[in-house]
């Protein structure tokens, strides 16, 4: 399907992962990964080489694994009766699934993504929130920016229908190691939460699906007893995502209308230390 498939209209459309990330808009797309990529830290070229040489992480496995059974939709999990990968006959199997588009787990990986799952289902918030039959999975969002024409696309774990008068809420999952206050807006920070979201109640807005949709993060650690905290962002923060998110577009039309990926600077950079470095070093010697 995804040599096939070509998106030419906005709309949501009820695709395959595979076909989404092959990017089925004919002259490219961006997407909220894309958008977070194209940014310093990063470059434009790196963004533009990941898109051609999309790669597998074996970090995802857990994450996507308890993506498919929390919104009951998603690639099928192979279970692996083996405590490692160090035998020959659990990496062959490991590799089939990999081949076969599937989810190898551990069986001790997926008794604890079970374990997450469960959890999550018993939370008084997320369990109603995510609760089968109640939201739509895995929707995948295809619209145009009105200010630089740029084709975007964005793929929403669950998109939960607004009751009369209500809000439309876009719901995210994120498993983690921490999901404490602090150590979730230190992961919005590093990863970008806040420009995803935004991204993605941009694409609902764009499509008319609700004029003031709202979003929220579903964070659970993957670490017994898989704590679960719902989390939604300030508005001063989702305006950050905004203003991010717009410098992106304008860096990737610019980018396509020139056929130039920009990475680093081609000339000599002047450095110093990073301003906590400093600090301490000018403590300790220009004081003494």
């Amino acid at each position: 399907m995804s040599g096939e498939f070509t998106v030419t209209s906005p709309g949501v459309y009820d695709i395959p992962e595979d076909v989404y990330h092959a990017d089925p808009v004919p002259d490219g797309s961006l997407s909220s990964t894309g958008a977070r990529a194209i940014l310093p830290p990063g470059t434009p070229a790196k963004f533009h080489w990941e898109q051609a040489h999309r790669t597998h992480k074996t970090v995802w496995d857990i994450g996507t694994a308890a993506h498919a059974l929390v919104l009951g939709t998603g690639p099928e999990i192979v279970i692996i009766d083996a405590d490692s990968y160090r035998t020959k006959d659990a990496k062959e199997k490991r590799d089939s699934a990999y081949g076969d588009g599937k989810v190898p787990l551990l069986i001790d990986e997926y008794e604890d993504v079970l374990s997450m799952v469960q959890t999550i289902n018993r939370h008084p918030v997320a369990g109603p929130l995510l609760a089968a039959g109640t939201g739509l999975p895995e929707q995948s969002l295809f619209w145009v920016d009105e200010t630089t024409s740029v084709w975007c696309r964005a793929r929403l774990d669950w998109i939960k229908p607004a009751p009369d008068g209500g809000r439309l809420i876009v719901a995210d999952v994120k498993t983690t190691t921490a999901a404490d206050i602090a150590s979730i807006e230190k992961a919005i920070a590093n990863f970008g939460y806040h420009q995803q979201l935004a991204f993605y109640l941009d694409g609902v807005r764009a499509l008319g699906l609700h004029p003031d949709p709202a979003a929220v993060l579903v964070f659970v650690e993957k670490a017994s007893p898989h704590l679960v905290h719902v989390v939604q962002l300030d508005g001063y923060t989702l305006r950050l995502g905004e203003l991010k998110n717009r410098r992106a577009l304008e860096t990737f039309a610019a980018c396509a209308e020139s056929g130039t990926w920009p990475g680093y600077p081609t000339d000599i950079t002047t450095v110093s230390l990073p301003a906590w470095a400093e600090r301490t070093e000018s403590e300790e010697y220009l004081t003494a």
